[in-house]
């Protein structure tokens, strides 16, 4: 059994690490390897260079992992990304070739760039950790971090994505410019060379399972699991919102605030971790009613209006 103070300082270590290319980022950072912990997948909103693509080497190359990279465009096949089954005629057998999902990592990047048909090919990866080629499945390996980019709405040439693919992200950010002096901070660190290239590895993936494994023992009291129902059910009953978010949506806010008390050191979780991850786990999986989208309503401020009309429990001695 692993105790929870070694996931703090898994997070830490981690965290010190990455930062040595992502400079300023440290809250990003955190919820990246929260996501990592619960097994989860991530869904990065945010314009070109910004660091995105960093973050998930930054990743693999600190815990020792495979990484792999797919430009996600519209031309691309699900084959591209899953693998081929192709003739050997010296055997007269199909061989599997395995596609670039076949990584502890992987960077699916300008994801709403690819056609629906291509997108749903990360479907089965993302939510059984598995691939059906021809009728045959493969297993991943474990970790396994599908770490999608994804343009704005309002950028041309994309396919938004379907209800079941964003459902199916745990949590949804934006990584966001770099302050004047952390900008000032990347040019200096990069005069020579670019950081990633001098990064070590600090940690492996047997330590990130075992910590994994570890976050199922985080205690939650009655009060804060109706608290996270509660919140996801507001979505569901909002006047602004046509869908809500489901009861993946409840399990990920569960599940990711379990994360957050382990990694702070805790062995329980405080209301104000699920305040916290509330519109991170949840504004992605609201459909927003066509008349509150023509008003500007934000699926964060209808999260933030939910969690503001709702009394925060008050955690037992």
């Amino acid at each position: 059994m692993v105790r929870l103070p070694n996931v703090k300082e898994f997070t830490e270590t981690v965290i010190s690490n990455v930062e040595n290319v992502i400079v300023g980022k440290r809250d990003t950072i955190e919820l990246a390897i929260l996501v990592l912990l619960c097994e989860g997948h991530i869904l990065i909103e945010d314009v070109p260079g910004v660091g995105k693509t960093m973050l998930a080497r930054s990743l693999a190359v600190s815990l020792g992992c495979s990484f792999k990279r797919v430009q996600f465009t519209p031309d691309l096949l699900p084959n591209d990304v899953t693998g081929v089954s192709v003739y050997n005629q010296r055997t007269g057998d199909f061989e599997f070739r395995p596609g670039p999902t076949f990584a502890n990592i992987l960077l699916a990047d300008e994801i709403n760039r690819a056609t629906p048909r291509t997108q749903s090919s990360l479907l089965e990866c993302m939510g059984e950790g598995q691939v059906t080629v021809d009728g045959v499945t493969h297993q991943l390996s474990k970790p396994y971090l599908v770490m999608a980019t994804q343009n704005p709405v309002e950028f041309e040439g994309t396919f938004p994505l379907p209800e079941a693919q964003l459902d199916r992200f745990f949590i949804r950010l934006d990584i966001g410019y770099p302050s004047l002096d952390d900008e000032r901070a990347i040019l200096d660190s990069q005069k020579l060379s670019h950081p990633i290239d001098s990064l070590t590895q600090v940690t492996n993936a047997e330590s990130l399972i075992e910590c994994q494994n570890a976050i199922g023992e985080v205690h939650v009291e009655r009060s804060v699991e109706d608290y996270v129902l509660a919140v996801v059910r507001g979505t569901r009953e909002h006047r602004d919102v046509a869908l809500g978010a489901s009861p993946r949506g409840s399990l990920a806010l569960f599940r990711l605030s379990q994360s957050m008390a382990a990694a702070r050191g805790r062995s329980f979780v405080l209301p104000d971790d699920v305040k916290h991850l509330a519109r991170y786990v949840l504004a992605h999986r609201i459909i927003m009613k066509p008349e509150s989208q023509l008003r500007g309503t934000r699926q964060e401020e209808i999260v933030e209006s939910v969690m503001a009309s709702l009394e925060v429990p008050i955690r037992s001695a």
